[in-house]
C-alpha cells in the first residue's frame, strides 16, 4: 500500500490563507525569510513569531509557515526589515572535535556555536546551514550558506562538485594503489567514480572525489591497504581554504558562480 505524502506546513498555511498568498518562484515561508534575509536564525525567527513580535502586513501573524513574497511588508518588534534572497556563502576552517549537528552528546561542541563565536553582529541574524559533512576528527574547509538551495547544489550527486583532501596515511602508498584508487574502487555499496590521486609527500596522499558518501576518503584508503591516520580538507570546486583554523570569511560573487557552480540571480527554484 503506497504511503500518503504529508503536505508540507508552508503550503498547508498557504491553502488556509487563500488566493492572497504570495505563489511564484520568491515566495517563502515566513519564519525560513527572516533567517534568509538576516533578521533571525530560524529558531529565534519561530519564537518571535509565536510571541506576536512580528507583523505581516500591518497584522500580528503567529504561523512561522505563514506565506510571503518579494512586496511583502513585514516588521519584527515595529522594525521594518526587507526579506532580502541574496545568497551568502562563508567559508570557514574547522578544528578537530567539533562535530557537523545542531547538538554534540559528547560535549564538545558543534561546527555552528564556533562560527556563531567567530561572526561579526551583521551576520549573527542569519541561519546559517553547513553544506555537507566533516567528521568530528576531520579537519578543513567547511562552506556555510543562508540558502537551502545551495546545499542542494553543491550536495546533489549529479552536480559532481569536486573536494579535495589530504590525508596522512599509514605506510607509503605505492603508485599501484594509486592507481586503484583513480579508478574507482568496489566498496561495500558499490564501486567509486573514478578520482585524482596523487602522493604530496611520503605517506600523505591528496585525493579529489567527485562524490561524497559516507566515510569515503576513509573507506577508499583502507581498502588499498593504507588507513587514514588524519584527514584535512582543503578544497570544494575552485575554491581553495585560505584561513586560519578557526577563522571564516565571505565567498565573493564569482567564488560562489564560478567556484562552487552556483547560478547567480534571485529567482533559482526552491
Amino acid at each position: 500500500m503506497a504511503r500518503k505524502q504529508k503536505t508540507p506546513r508552508w503550503l498547508e498555511a498557504a491553502r488556509r490563507k487563500g488566493p492572497e498568498a504570495p505563489v511564484g518562484p520568491r515566495a517563502d515561508w515566513l519564519a525560513r525569510a527572516l533567517g534568509r534575509a538576516g533578521v533571525l536564525p530560524r529558531a529565534g525567527a519561530e519564537q518571535a513569531i509565536r510571541d506576536g513580535r512580528v507583523e505581516v502586513d500591518g497584522r500580528v501573524e503567529k504561523e512561522p509557515f505563514a506565506p510571503v513574497g518579494a512586496g511583502t511588508r513585514v516588521r519584527v518588534d515595529g522594525v521594518e526589515h526587507a526579506l532580502t534572497r541574496r545568497v551568502w556563502v562563508l567559508m570557514f576552517h574547522k578544528p578537530a572535535g567539533p562535530v557537523v549537528h545542531g547538538s554534540d552528546p559528547e560535549g564538545v561542541g558543534t561546527v555552528f556555536e564556533r562560527l556563531r563565536a567567530v561572526l561579526p553582529p551583521e551576520l549573527q541574524g542569519f541561519e546559517w546551514y553547513a553544506v555537507g559533512r566533516l567528521d568530528r576528527d576531520t579537519t578543513g574547509l567547511l562552506l556555510f550558506t543562508n540558502d537551502e538551495r545551495l546545499v542542494r547544489h553543491a550536495t546533489e550527486p549529479r552536480t559532481h562538485l569536486p573536494k579535495r583532501y589530504v590525508a596522512r596515511v599509514e605506510g607509503l602508498p605505492s603508485e599501484a594503489a594509486l592507481a586503484r584508487l583513480r579508478e574507482g574502487v568496489l566498496l561495500e555499496d558499490g564501486p567509486t567514480r573514478p578520482a585524482e590521486a596523487v602522493l604530496r609527500s611520503p605517506g600523505v596522499v591528496v585525493l579529489t572525489l567527485t562524490e561524497g558518501r559516507h566515510h569515503q576518503v576513509k573507506r577508499m584508503l583502507a581498502a588499498v591497504g593504507h588507513p587514514v591516520l588524519a584527514l584535512h580538507r582543503e578544497g570544494v570546486g575552485r575554491v581553495a581554504l585560505d584561513v586560519a583554523e578557526g577563522a571564516f570569511r565571505r565567498l565573493t560573487d564569482a567564488e560562489v558562480t564560478q567556484g562552487l557552480g552556483f547560478p547567480s540571480g534571485e529567482d533559482l527554484p526552491e
